[in-house]
This record gives structure tokens, sequence and C-alpha cells, in this order.
């Protein structure tokens, strides 16, 4: 993946970012992962007042890709007005459709801080194939 195809994603998280609902924390999260088939979705993150009910823009973007019968990822770009890393649900559910995506980490400048794959995001995870028995 060159830097120009990194960028795209990162805008159009950053993009999806200003949709976000998020009237409690104010922390606006958007997605956008691109399959391994290249198709692009995006997300972000649902507040509800009911907390344990919202969810996150990763878990949106994977979600829509998954109910449209995509479930091979190549990369997913995360975007917060900081460069905040996705939380332990999101890289528990990336970690379910491969350990090898790529996840970009941008700012609310559109600046990559940091790259690395969902394995490298989260060690020892816990995956389909510890269920074989």
């Amino acid at each position: 993946m060159n830097t120009s195809e990194k960028q795209t994603l990162i805008d159009l998280a950053n993009e999806a970012r200003k949709r976000a609902y998020a009237p409690y924390s104010k922390y606006h999260v958007g997605a956008a992962l691109r399959t391994k088939s290249g198709k692009i979705y995006t997300g972000v993150n649902v507040e509800n007042a009911a907390y344990p009910h919202t969810m996150c823009a990763e878990r949106v973007a994977i979600f829509k890709a998954v109910s449209e019968g995509e479930t091979e990822f190549e990369v997913i770009a995360v975007a917060t007005a900081n460069g905040g890393s996705p939380c332990g649900g999101c890289r528990q559910v990336m970690a379910e459709f491969g350990l090898e995506t790529v996840v970009l980490i941008a700012n609310g400048e559109g600046h990559l801080q940091k790259q690395m794959t969902v394995s490298e995001l989260l060690p020892e995870a816990f995956t389909p194939k510890h269920l074989d028995l």
C-alpha cells in the first residue's frame, strides 16, 4: 500500500468523523476499512445514553462490511482528534477477521501517527483457532 492509498483512507476516516454521534464524550471517531476485494466501508462512533450500548467506529465499519458479505480485510484507518488507539473490544473484533490487517492510526489533521498490524496491536489475541478443541 502506497502513501497516497494510506492518505485516502485516513481522509475518509476523518471525513466520517464529522458524522459521529458523540453527544456525551464529545470524542468523535471515524474509521475507513478497505477489504481485500477493494471495497471501502466507513464507520463512526454512535453513543447512547445507556453507555454500554455505544458502538465504536471501527466495529461499525467492520459490521457494515460483514453485513455485505465481506470478511477479508486489508487495512483499516482510524481517526480521532488526538490519534487515539482502538479500544480492546475493537481490537478483538479486528482479530476475528485477520491478524495481518494493517491498522493506520491518524489524528484530526490527517497525519498518520502509527501503523501496525492487528497482531501487533493485540498480541496473544484470542482467535477462532482457540475454539478448535
